[in-house]
């Protein structure tokens, strides 16, 4: 076998030969940590170490068949190591001993919707109100308490006398009774009866510790206490243990990841060993030295610098635009610069903060018939709950769209299931009408006497939002649908990261409306709803097209690009409004991490863009730049063609401006820089009153003060402590 260290530079190599003992590879981005990881199960392999007592674990099956492969690559032996994921491990120990916790072997796997159908047949069960506790709402609260190891007789304990966690406590408890009768297992379930298998059954632990002689775990910063748990049962015999990651890359606390483990390996694995993989091989001098200097001022870090001997590179180029629809403008227009110069769609890759800042991008590239594709996410226009209002806009203008109407029946849920539709439709077939038709004539139908009031309420409500669309513009007549409908209202209710990423999509709809209403000679329902469909047509390219990319900064982890657009550079959207609400500073630290992430994606050219002013929720609303951008040395930024970061005047919040307002005929900017008071908000509540909030239950006001078009609000409340929320956003009702 040839050396398996040829090739590799002086950190990698003692990474590879280092087998003994804990280990933590902090690994850099662009650091070549898989290749260091494959060649060191390969060295342990030429050492004499069986491969069957080698276990390499990953986030992903992507990661986990790429290892394996090349793996395989390397040494003839490598099939026969153990490289799999969290919980494709979990699910091969537990088909096997699972039978110890009262399964078996033949479990199935729940995903969300089997669980929050089994929920919601619990609240039903229980008579719980399902708009006080949102199905979605418990899932994610359970699912938080197993991945810190809180069992249901655990969490009934910690709830003592606080009626939302009571409540949640009983469908927790009654949840997985009823999973072990189904003998069905959750996601989250899967890695925590691993941990409780061990825990109960010494015997089955000692078997696989003597197994796994060597671990390896892959990005360790994203795991979560249970995961933890997991990898210090397994490890603790032999402390052959190898993790590699980046605490700088640590941007999953909002779903469970714990970064202290990452922080704290020395203190948790005795005598461990720590190695510094900084040089880094995809960017250039710039780029690096760039995310360097804006990580460096996180304090919850490991002090280390990534380096490169590649060349220098260009500058970074900061643009601020004058509005979201300039900055559209620009990336395009440079996409089109450097395609002129013999780059590939394929080499740009454009980079946001939430889904809902893709729309006006997206319109651009179809308007300059640049094509692209979305990763991590799907079209804008073809977002569930983009769909589904558009759906009913199409029942108004075309109630014969049986399509559409069927799909809005019963969302949101109103009574109507797919029983009912069926015979509704098969009425409709028979008498060859469409089934709004039928359900004019739903008394007619002797089977669905039971359900007439609802159909015949639905049809009701169909037709009151006919009426208004022949008195309200576009952008109104969106907004009165999802007041009616109770669309908004429901999501708002779930309190979920996903539902609040929803009704961003939906303000982002009625955005793009007012923007239609704008500038379209014709402005009707018919025009817009036309434009809509060839936007939505146009993405529908493989991955092998030679397309422009567009994902979230999140979805970018662990890719690379060589020219690399990040947009919505702003205050309020990167960092997010609700990290800079918090009290604790690690919110935006993780907010930081995800910038470091985002500008180390970029191979050649960075370009971050920002605008003055942005089309939100409807109206144009100014945010500051980025604190992020104020953090990059201005030898790293090109000024000459673009705006000086050094001239941007800080605005704590944003501040709204009228929509009959345009700021693209009116060049007196001077307004936004100011803070505006509120105007369209009023709260009925006072510091020291009861407060209720959907997800928190009841808590005690203890601050307010004016945040530009909207109040901030800080409450205490007895289980979750002290939180702070936007007043209009978060639709608070006093408790008298």
């Amino acid at each position: 076998m040839s050396d398996l260290t040829t090739g590799l530079n002086p950190m990698q190599k003692k990474a590879v030969l280092k087998t003994e003992g804990p280990l933590l590879l902090l690994a850099g981005a662009g650091s070549g940590k898989t290749r260091v990881l494959t060649h060191r199960i390969a060295y342990l392999i030429e050492q004499g170490i069986r491969p069957y007592n080698i276990m390499a674990i990953t986030f992903t099956n992507k990661a986990a068949k790429e290892m394996k492969e090349r793996v395989e690559k390397i040494t003839p032996f490598g099939k026969d190591v153990w490289v799999s994921t969290f919980h494709s491990s979990c699910v091969r120990i537990l088909r096997r001993d699972i039978d110890r916790l009262g399964y078996t072997s033949q479990f199935t796997i729940y995903d969300s919707d089997d669980s929050e159908r089994l929920i919601k047949d619990i609240l039903k069960t229980f008579n719980i109100n399902d708009k006080n506790f949102p199905a979605k709402m418990i899932m994610n609260e359970i699912s938080g308490q197993k991945n810190e190891l809180i069992s249901a007789a655990a969490y009934s304990e910690l709830a003592g006398d606080d009626f939302r966690m009571k409540t949640i406590s009983r469908v927790y408890t009654e949840y997985q009774k009823r999973m072990k009768q189904n003998n069905s297992l959750d996601f989250d379930d899967l890695i925590f009866k691993t941990v409780q298998l061990f825990s109960q059954n010494p015997d089955i632990l000692e078997k696989y510790r003597d197994r796994f002689l060597y671990i390896m775990v892959d990005e360790y910063q994203d795991t979560n206490s249970c995961q933890y748990n997991l990898i210090r049962q397994l490890s603790s015999k032999y402390q052959n243990l190898c993790v590699v990651g980046d605490d700088d890359q640590s941007i999953y606390g909002w779903r469970g990841a714990n970064i202290r483990n990452i922080l704290d390996f020395e203190k948790d694995f005795k005598n461990a060993s720590v190695i510094k993989l900084e040089q880094n091989y995809r960017s250039t001098k710039t780029i690096l030295d760039a995310a360097n200097a804006v990580i460096k001022n996180n304090f919850s870090r490991k002090d280390k610098e990534l380096w490169t001997d590649n060349e220098k590179g260009g500058l970074i180029k900061y643009k601020k635009a004058e509005s979201d629809l300039e900055e559209a403008m620009f990336i395009a227009s440079e996409i089109k610069k450097g395609k002129e110069k013999g780059r590939e769609y394929k080499d740009f890759a454009i980079l946001y903060r939430n889904n809902a800042l893709s729309r006006t991008i997206e319109d651009r590239l179809v308007k300059d018939s640049i094509p692209y594709r979305l990763l991590g996410g799907v079209p804008f226009y073809s977002r569930k709950e983009i769909k589904d209002i558009m759906c009913y806009l199409k029942v108004l203008y075309n109630p014969s769209d049986d399509v559409a109407l069927k799909r809005i029946i019963n969302v949101p849920k109103r009574g109507i299931g797919d029983a009912t539709v069926e015979k509704v439709s098969a009425f409709a077939d028979s008498n060859e009408i469409s089934v709004y038709d039928a359900l004019r004539n739903v008394e007619e139908i002797p089977e669905l006497k039971i359900r007439s009031k609802k159909l015949s309420d639905f049809r009701k409500l169909i037709s009151d939002l006919s009426e208004d669309v022949l008195s309200l513009n576009i952008k109104d007549l969106l907004e009165t649908v999802m007041l009616k409908t109770g669309y908004k209202e429901e999501l708002e209710k779930e309190g979920t990261e996903e539902a609040q990423g929803r009704i961003d999509n939906l303000n982002e709809l009625i955005s793009k409306a007012a923007e239609f209403e704008e500038h379209s000679e014709k402005s009707d329902l018919s025009a817009f709803l036309e434009e809509v469909a060839l936007v939505a047509d146009i993405d529908n390219y493989s991955e092998e097209d030679d397309t422009v990319v567009l994902m979230t900064l999140h979805s970018s982890k662990g890719l690379e690009f060589p020219v690399v657009f990040i947009a919505g550079f702003e205050e309020g959207i990167f960092p997010s409004y609700r990290s800079i609400l918090e009290p604790s500073p690690t919110a935006v630290e993780e907010e930081r991490r995800l910038c470091y992430v985002g500008i180390t994606r970029a191979k050649k050219q960075l370009y971050i863009t920002c605008a003055k002013t942005r089309l939100q929720h409807g109206n144009y609303i100014s945010n500051a730049p980025s604190r992020f951008i104020k953090e990059l040395p201005d030898e790293f930024i090109e000024n000459d063609i673009f705006s000086s970061k050094n001239s941007n005047k800080t605005v704590k919040s944003p501040a709204t401006v009228s929509s009959k307002y345009n700021p693209r005929e009116n060049k007196n900017y001077s307004s936004y820089s100011k803070m505006l008071s509120p105007k369209n908000v009023i709260i009925d509540f006072k510091v020291g009153d009861k407060v209720k909030q959907a997800k928190y239950g009841i808590g005690t006001v203890t601050s307010i003060s004016p945040a530009g078009a909207d109040y901030e609000v800080t409450v205490e409340f007895p289980s979750a402590g002290t939180k702070k929320f936007m007043a209009a956003l978060s639709k608070f009702k006093k408790i008298d």
